[in-house]
């Protein structure tokens, strides 16, 4: 902020940081407090201004939602401090490098101050650039929706809606069916369920049980999905018999007559074990034949392994597997999520990451939080655990293995709200996945959420270290806003002290009866280049970033243009319109329209 002319070598004393915001305050005060003439048009619309028979709707004149407005319009309710408005008075465009993204961007702000506005930005950008484009939206923005389809049409891109509010329009994903690891699926299943206290231990018996049923399932040739693991995990029997029916065929041809002998010359001591046990005398013959044979398989072992166990003990150790998975199988978000494949009649298409790498498609993805916040959270974070994996797959064998280098495009993921969607996953991919060519723009309100996910305040600090590039917006607690300022050098600031003393004497023989002096004295302070209250006081649509190698600005976000929705498919436009009318996405054009006429690219 230029606020004082001095400089070293005038001859005018400098001022303190006080004085000198105050003193431009009182040369601006015209930019930065109402006209007495705006205060008496504003008293006159909330007291008076009411429409009556005899007179037209004065109020309705003075609004800002009337085409045209008038020149007594409302300001615009950005709110802030208007000494924070007015840095810098010089403008100019600020951009940044784009070998800058891969470093990851982390962007922070409070509620309704245009988190959302700038990923419009940003991923609009990103689209025409030509990046493969995956935005995460757990609240859903009907704006952005349309922002998303229409740049990407523009663009002549693939576009996909992923969305569990309107499953009936919503393309088809399953979280666990692609792996380059046959751990991955137990890893991303488990990983919902919480690991503070004594829930770790449970959370590894989850683990282990939903891994043996992988291990099988991907050997009899099945793709896991959440409705097959729930399936086995209610009926582990029926997975272990078939798996030791189709193992046995292979390596012990004509098992069945050894096994039927077995059973009936062990008969009762098989029916107590299988009354023990809780399984069936079938279930409990074989695997004594495979006991008695000695045959090993891995996956066998750990299938008998399950079953030796008692069945209500042992549903106990995973119970806390069997209510997540009832909720990610319940109602149409089932089919949502764990596709049938083979049922032709489904014209919903079926996504996964690779395939829209390959494709150069843009992505956007509604976990409509707001109804349910644990399916949400569980289906988001599979989908981040996923996106790690194909991360390693291109490091190993890049894009399209075993095919034609296709062309190489970056990935631009956008996550609103990613504190509900973190997990252990996430953080190889913010600290590996550059070399990937993942770009990750990270947006939340306080950076409390964030440590309230993980659990624990060093594993966030661990996040947070791997962001480069850092966009705060207006915030609402210290330790956000630390974020940023913690990141600052201190500067020389001149102050100026002034001293004055004055004395007299009572002595008759002293000619100095009375003396004065006054003192100006300049020193260098050193003060923060930016506090956290600075970043408090921040009006909406503006924000301080830190961009490459710590260079700090001052910018204001741009409204992006109005969209005309006249060609969007009607599909697209009645999600849009039912998200439209649950949420306050409608804001941000009353936003539009109420800001001032000489500022309209920018709040």
């Amino acid at each position: 902020m230029r606020c004082c002319s001095w400089a070293w070598g005038s001859d005018g004393p400098p001022c303190t940081r006080s004085d000198c915001i105050w003193r431009c305050i009182r040369r601006n005060r015209r930019y930065v407090e109402p006209r007495a003439i705006y205060k008496a048009f504003r008293r006159f619309e909330r007291t008076r201004a009411r429409p009556t028979a005899e007179g037209p709707d004065v109020a309705r004149a003075l609004s800002p939602r009337v085409p045209g407005g008038t020149a007594w319009a409302p300001l615009p309710e950005i709110g802030g401090t208007p000494a924070l408005h007015g840095v810098e008075p010089d403008e100019e465009p600020v951009t940044m490098a784009l070998s800058g993204r891969v470093g990851h961007t982390l962007v922070l702000g409070t509620t309704r101050v245009g988190k959302t506005r700038l990923a419009e930005l940003l991923i609009s950008q990103d689209i025409r650039r030509g990046d493969v484009v995956i935005a995460f939206d757990p609240k859903g923005d009907a704006d952005l929706l349309i922002r998303m389809y229409m740049e990407s049409q523009r663009a002549g891109r693939p576009f996909y809606v992923f969305h569990l509010g309107f499953p009936h329009l919503s393309a088809r994903y399953n979280p666990i069916g692609s792996f380059s690891r046959i751990t991955e699926v137990a890893t991303r299943t488990a990983d919902p369920l919480p690991s503070e206290g004594n829930s770790a231990a449970f959370k590894e018996f989850v683990w282990r049980f939903v891994n043996v049923l992988a291990k099988a399932m991907t050997t009899l040739g099945e793709r896991p999905d959440f409705q097959s693991i729930y399936a086995y995990a209610v009926d582990t029997e029926s997975l272990a018999v078939r798996y030791f029916s189709w193992w046995l065929d292979r390596i012990r041809p004509g098992w069945q007559v050894e096994a039927k002998d077995l059973e009936t010359a062990q008969a009762k001591l098989l029916s107590e074990a299988a009354k023990k046990s809780g399984r069936s005398l079938h279930t409990m013959a074989i695997m004594g034949f495979i006991r008695d044979n000695d045959l090993r398989d891995p996956v066998a072992d750990a299938l008998r392994s399950v079953l030796s166990n008692d069945r209500t003990y042992f549903e106990k150790l995973v119970s806390s597997l069997y209510p997540l998975l009832e909720k990610l199988t319940t109602g149409k978000i089932a089919d949502l999520i764990s596709p049938n494949y083979a049922n032709l009649d489904d014209t919903r298409p079926i996504i996964d990451w690779m395939g829209v790498i390959n494709q150069g498609a843009v992505v956007y993805v509604g976990l409509d939080s707001l109804s349910d916040h644990e399916v949400a959270s569980a289906v988001g974070t599979a989908m981040f655990a996923d996106l790690t994996s194909v991360a390693g797959q291109i490091y190993k064998f890049g894009v399209g293995a075993g095919q034609l280098p296709p062309e190489r495009r970056k990935l631009a993921l956008h996550a609103d709200e990613f504190n509900e969607l973190v997990g252990d996953a996430f953080i190889p991919m913010v600290n590996k996945a550059g070399g990937a060519g993942y770009q990750v723009t990270a947006y939340t309100q306080t950076w409390h959420d964030v440590e309230a996910k993980v659990g624990n305040a060093a594993k966030a600090m661990q996040i947070g270290g791997n962001f480069t590039t850092r966009i705060v917006l207006r915030v609402e607690n210290t330790e956000t806003a630390e974020i940023l300022t913690e990141k600052l050098p201190e500067v020389d600031v001149p102050t100026m002290q002034v001293a004055s003393m004055a004395s007299d004497s009572n002595d008759p023989t002293d000619f100095a009866e009375f003396q004065s002096r006054n003192e100006d004295r300049i020193s260098i302070e050193r003060l923060p280049m930016l506090t956290p209250a600075d970043l408090v006081q921040l009006p909406k649509g503006q924000a301080f970033a830190l961009i490459e190698g710590g260079q700090l600005w001052k910018i204001r976000i741009p409204l992006a243009d109005s969209l005309d929705e006249t060609d969007v498919p009607k599909d697209i436009e009645d999600m849009a319109q039912r998200m439209r009318s649950s949420t306050a996405s409608q804001d941000r054009g009353k936003l539009r329209r109420r800001h001032h006429p000489r500022k309209r690219s920018g709040w």
